[in-house]
């Protein structure tokens, strides 16, 4: 079913000519090459998630290289022809308004937006945020961001995560039917380990000294509902936008005010300003991974174990027992 894109590249890329004609799929491609549908992802969690649920019928490639800041994404002109051509197109609405813009302008009937298949937070609910940062253009969620009003750091919830899991094998097999069946039991191998990892947190964050999440940006508003803790972030959805020096103060602030130990940073975030921040209360840094990409900073290779990695960070930094 690989069309398109994907019969272009067959066609050009002899081995020797595969590095001078840039063959492949999306920067971030994962090297599955299956005769299934052609899936193309935004973010990694989501790559992560077609990688599972496709198995080895699809061919999956994620438009954010590794390491690379997903809000900030700008597509090349081949990136835009692989989401023209796709078959289905993973993507979350607010988050990369590139990649909404190559859909918009694709027409392509293959997006599949994870807002359309889970209940998405409203951005900016927490204590201590009166929604302004300070500064024109830095509104939390606001449209200056390009981020609408709603969170889309969804896969920091497993549930939700294991309802995309379902939506996603519905899509494929409408893609693709004659692997509806795969894909359906694949999706269910899925839930069951991301139930697996939620039974994890439940058991890990049951007992905590503070139950206060102090973080670079407001990437992890999901992981605190899931798990009854409290988010106060320094930045907004969008982690370039910048802080006024009243919020910093404010932030540190509360975490006087909330005798919290540990400020956590993040893995594709300077941590100056939170550590501006630990120091100004006398609280010590963690580094938290948001999961928008994985680097060589990250507490694991890839998303089981990188949410695993997390729950040992917040262990240690709310003084769980």
């Amino acid at each position: 079913m690989r069309t398109g894109k994907s019969v272009k590249i067959a066609a050009a890329c002899t081995a020797g000519l595969l590095l001078a004609a840039g063959c492949g799929s999306g920067d971030g491609d994962s090297g599955q090459g299956g005769d299934g549908p052609a899936i193309v992802t935004g973010v990694y969690p989501l790559q992560w998630l077609a990688e599972q649920v496709s198995g080895d019928r699809g061919a999956v490639s994620n438009l954010t290289e590794p390491g690379a800041e997903p809000h900030d994404l700008e597509l090349t002109g081949r990136q835009t022809g692989e989401v023209t051509d796709a078959d289905v197109v993973f993507y979350v609405s607010g988050l990369q308004p590139a990649v909404d813009d190559a859909v918009a302008q694709s027409g392509t009937e293959g997006a599949l937006d994870v807002a359309d298949l889970v209940e998405l937070r409203p951005a900016g609910e927490e204590e201590g945020h009166d929604h302004d940062h300070g500064g024109e253009g830095h509104e939390h969620g606001g449209e200056e961001h390009g981020h609408g009003e709603l969170d889309p750091h969804m896969w920091l919830d497993t549930g939700l995560m294991a309802e995309a899991a379902d939506g996603l094998a519905d899509r494929l097999a409408e893609a693709d039917p004659d692997g509806a069946e795969a894909y359906r039991s694949n999706a269910e191998r899925v839930r069951a380990e991301l139930e697996e990892i939620d039974a994890e947190y439940g058991e890990g964050l049951a007992e905590c000294d503070s139950r206060t999440l102090v973080v670079n940006h407001a990437a992890f508003g999901y992981l605190a509902a899931a798990h009854d803790l409290e988010q106060i972030s320094v930045s907004g959805i969008d982690p370039a936008s910048e802080p006024s020096p009243a919020r910093i103060a404010e932030v540190a602030d509360l975490v006087k005010e909330h005798d919290v130990t540990t400020v956590f940073t993040e893995t594709l975030v300077s941590p100056a300003v939170a550590e501006t921040i630990a120091d100004e209360a006398g609280a010590e840094t963690a580094v938290l991974d948001p999961l928008e990409g994985i680097t060589d900073e990250s507490p694991g290779d890839d998303y089981p174990s990188v949410m695993r990695g997390n729950l040992e960070s917040l262990r240690g930094g709310l003084g769980c027992s």
